[in-house]
């Protein structure tokens, strides 16, 4: 339905818990997220296109995430929605093997030609009428052959098929993020860094040098239908962030690309720029978008009410243990750039080593238990190393392939680490399994290679693409100094 009410060196110390407990009035049924969701309604269509024109909308605007996260788009007139609803916009399969800096490869077989076409869908249930961008309209899109049979390669198809895995199994997930993000003062120059505040972290002037636009930002989001728990200046400079609410995954998934378009308009209208980038000046703290995500069976939060530390059950202990498991693949994808890697050190709270820890904060899995204040709802697992350049229904994929495997293979956690093993000998880490996750490109390739599971539910073709942009990224980067690279990716997100 179209929701025209838009009209006109340590990070956070935030987390899921200052946001709305699960069932709350916003979260939606997550069967409405699986692949009956933006089928194609022409009355539907027409209707919401009627709406369109009354409201003075001049386009809407199909967006998907790529294999490097970033947003791609099409935008197709007002009065034309109802076709676009009905037959869809076309595009090249070659976003596909897009690297993150436009490059094309043709290194993934299968899409070794620049032949061919295939369709891209709205999802019209989750049309949306831009606050900040009145004159436009917003959808997220789902990719589909030519013929409207499924494309191996839709993003959005991966997380649908695996939520409805998960429910076939009796579990529904949440999952909300905490979104950081860097900004700093607009100019016509090469795109140096002008932070619009570098001084005390986490207080109000921080929050007052940005006083416009953090009001606007603030009633945008919620015009737009993205629920948000807080906001606040971050540790870095120029440094700031938000949290969204959680809910069923690809809602989620959805909510976040939305939120990236809205505080790109927003800084755009106060004359600031954005950057999502996990690192925007080498040396600096990074941006992460910590992704935190619950386990239910039957309603109740398996990661609360048992005799696990911090209340863990034996089925949400499980769920912890398979994201262990395959903490290094999973990385792989929800945090596989260059700058990523750069991002991910030792003592910067983003997750370097493979553990959890019960509101351990350098942990990769830090685990935030329910309390008698906040109740069972708000349990969940966040994943630290998490960021702008993952295609965010690919992130939460492999995630929920990592934890419902872990429950369906009946695992059992190792005992959290409540300090920093950065400072450990290798012996002391390698004694409680501790290693270091991949630090380039290489390793980060092979544990996804290795790995099963998440090769199997991102599926064999996609998952050719993705290494494929990887390797293409890689091989730009060869001879470049890091802060090079650091400045490539700078305003890619």
């Amino acid at each position: 339905m179209l929701d025209v009410a838009g009209s006109g060196a340590q990070q956070t110390e935030t987390d899921q818990r200052d946001l709305p407990a699960a069932g709350a009035a916003d979260q939606r049924d997550p069967a409405a997220s699986g692949a009956a969701a933006g089928q194609r309604d022409p009355v539907a269509g027409r209707a919401a296109q009627a709406d369109l024109v009354a409201a003075g909308v001049a386009g809407v605007t199909i967006v998907w995430a790529d294999n490097n996260g970033i947003p791609r788009s099409r935008t197709v007139p007002a009065g034309q929605y109802d076709a676009a609803v009905e037959r869809g916009a076309g595009i090249t399969p070659l976003f596909a093997v897009f690297d993150s800096h436009d490059g094309i490869t043709f290194e993934h077989a299968p899409l070794g030609t620049p032949s061919g076409d295939i369709r891209l869908m709205p999802v019209a249930d989750r049309l949306v009428r831009l606050a900040g961008q009145p004159g436009f309209a917003w959808v997220p899109g789902r990719q589909v052959a030519a013929d409207g049979s499924a494309w191996p390669y839709d993003q959005r198809g991966v997380l649908e098929r695996q939520v409805a895995g998960a429910a076939a199994l009796g579990l529904d997930l949440l999952a909300g993020y905490e979104m950081e993000f860097h900004l700093s003062r607009a100019s016509d120059d090469d795109g140096d860094v002008r932070p619009v505040y570098d001084g005390p972290s986490y207080g109000p002037a921080k929050m007052l040098a940005v006083d416009a636009f953090a009001e606007q930002l603030l009633r945008d989001l919620d015009r737009n239908g993205v629920p948000v728990g807080q906001f606040h200046g971050e540790y870095g400079p120029g440094q700031f962030e938000f949290n969204i609410a959680p809910a069923d995954p690809v809602t989620a998934a959805d909510r976040q690309l939305l939120a990236r378009q809205t505080v790109h308009a927003a800084a755009r209208a106060h004359g600031l720029r954005a950057s999502f980038a996990p690192l925007v000046t080498l040396g600096q703290v990074g941006n992460g978008w910590h992704l935190h995500t619950s386990v239910f069976r039957a309603g109740a939060n398996l990661l609360s009410g048992g005799d696990g530390p911090g209340g863990l059950t034996a089925e949400g202990g499980a769920y912890l243990a398979g994201l262990l498991r395959d903490l290094p693949a999973i990385v792989a994808v929800s945090a596989p750039s260059l700058s990523s890697l750069q991002r991910r050190r030792p003592g910067y709270w983003c997750g370097a080593y493979t553990f959890w820890g019960v509101e351990n904060r350098e942990a990769s899995l830090r685990f935030v238990p329910a309390t008698p204040l906040l109740g069972a709802g708000h349990a969940n697992v966040e994943l630290k190393p998490s960021d702008a350049s993952a295609n965010p229904y690919l992130a939460l994929a492999a995630v929920i392939a990592a934890g419902v495997a872990g429950v369906e293979d009946g695992l059992t956690p190792p005992d959290p680490v409540q300090e920093d093993p950065g400072g450990w000998s290798e012996e002391r880490r390698a004694a409680r399994g501790i290693r270091r996750l991949p630090v380039t490109v290489e390793e980060q390739l092979a544990e996804l290679r290795a790995n099963e599971r998440i090769r199997a539910a991102l599926g064999e073709e996609l998952v050719g693409a993705f290494i494929a942009v990887r390797e293409s990224d890689a091989a730009r980067a060869t001879g470049r100094d890091a802060a090079d690279v650091v400045r490539s990716y700078r305003w890619l997100y």
